[in-house]
């Protein structure tokens, strides 16, 4: 998940480095960056991490380093904003950037997309890509993917949903383009699998390769399921080898803002029947996420096969030792033994002698 707090050069600080630490120490056993775009373009924000340049590399490095020492494995997302870039931090209100922000040092820049319309009303109108920059983006996805094999990390996943510029080009809501990279729905996802193809080829064979989704874009018209068995398919006969299963996005500043503006609520692990289905149908391993946040609903969903892996993200940020305090509701570690062994000490210690509650 984007933190925000990079500068414009791209590169992770010190605070990227302990934000990222302390889930491998607590027990994570996959620990991903936030999303690194492989030009500046790419760039949600001004403040977001990069991939783009080798001055981002060693930085990235000391993170994945760190991550593999501590036994989790240290694992990077790539991806580029499209149309939903420039904008502002959500908590500085998330709008496209304007002549304030410029006057703070914060100049808007024009996103790219597939057309010259905004995928969200509001935002910049972008510039619609060329074959020849399509090509070039592709050949940029490579190369980032090579700089962050070099700094260590053992598992990607490109970020292909959201509404984002992957995902932008295969919604037939945000594309109606009419050369090859639009049109039917072989057209439209041409440039998700020209990704794929130019990141395997830069990938160590060895390590995984997952694409994060969007299953269904929840609109009228727009992508649906069987449209992503389509493209999985497509994506695993290119060397994809997981699939992270999650859902709408175009024509909203996130995937659930249309559903925060309607005044709807989501059931837990709302998203998980996309991972069942595509892991079933394909077959393919998947990656379940989105409000799942019991650890026994979470055990249920790996014994059920319904997903392969769990991906959180904000009930991670709620609670970093979410995986070490899950284990000891499932039982599965009763005696700290998987805690930090200088944690270990004290907190076995604390429950030998017991706590006398007072009300």
């Amino acid at each position: 998940m984007q933190m925000y707090l990079a500068g414009d050069d791209g590169i992770a600080t010190e605070w990227h480095f302990q934000h990222l630490a302390k889930y491998a120490v607590a027990g994570v056993g996959c620990v991903f960056t936030e999303v690194l775009p492989p030009e500046p373009r790419g760039r949600n924000t001004h403040w977001d991490l990069g991939i783009w340049d080798d001055s981002q590399v060693p930085a990235l490095t000391r993170i994945a380093k760190f991550i593999e020492e501590t036994g989790a494995v240290p694992a990077a997302q790539m991806g580029h904003a499209g149309t939903k870039a420039a904008r502002q931090r959500p908590f500085d209100g998330l709008q496209p950037l304007g002549k304030s922000d410029a006057a703070r040092g914060e100049p808007p820049w024009q996103p790219a997309g597939p057309m010259d319309e905004a995928n969200v009303e509001g935002y910049h109108t972008p510039h619609a890509l060329s074959a020849a920059e399509i090509h070039q983006l592709v050949d940029d996805f490579g190369k980032g993917v090579a700089r962050l094999a070099r700094s260590g990390f053992r598992f990607l996943e490109i970020h292909a949903a959201h509404g984002y510029l992957i995902h932008s080009f295969y919604s037939p809501i945000s594309n109606q383009r009419t050369d090859a990279y639009g049109g039917d729905r072989s057209g439209r996802m041409r440039f998700a699998l020209e990704v794929a193809e130019s990141v395997r080829a830069n990938w160590p064979e060895q390590f995984p390769l997952s694409f994060r989704i969007s299953s269904i874009d929840a609109v009228d018209g727009g992508w649906d399921l069987e449209d992503s068995v389509n493209l999985v398919r497509e994506l695993k006969s290119r060397g994809v080898d997981i699939v992270d299963c999650s859902s709408r996005g175009v024509g909203a500043a996130n995937s659930l803002a249309r559903l925060e503006k309607e005044g709807k609520s989501l059931e837990e692990g709302y998203q998980v029947p996309y991972s069942e289905h595509l892991r079933n149908t394909v077959p393919i391993p998947t990656i379940a996420v989105g409000l799942i946040t019991r650890p026994e609903f979470a055990e249920k969903i790996l014994q059920d096969g319904r997903a392969d892996l769990i991906a959180m993200g904000r009930e991670l940020l709620y609670d970093p030792h979410w995986v070490l305090h899950a284990a000891r509701t499932l039982e599965c570690e009763t005696k700290w033994k998987d805690w930090p062994p200088s944690w270990e000490w004290w907190l076995e210690k604390r429950e030998k002698l017991g706590i006398k509650r007072v009300d």
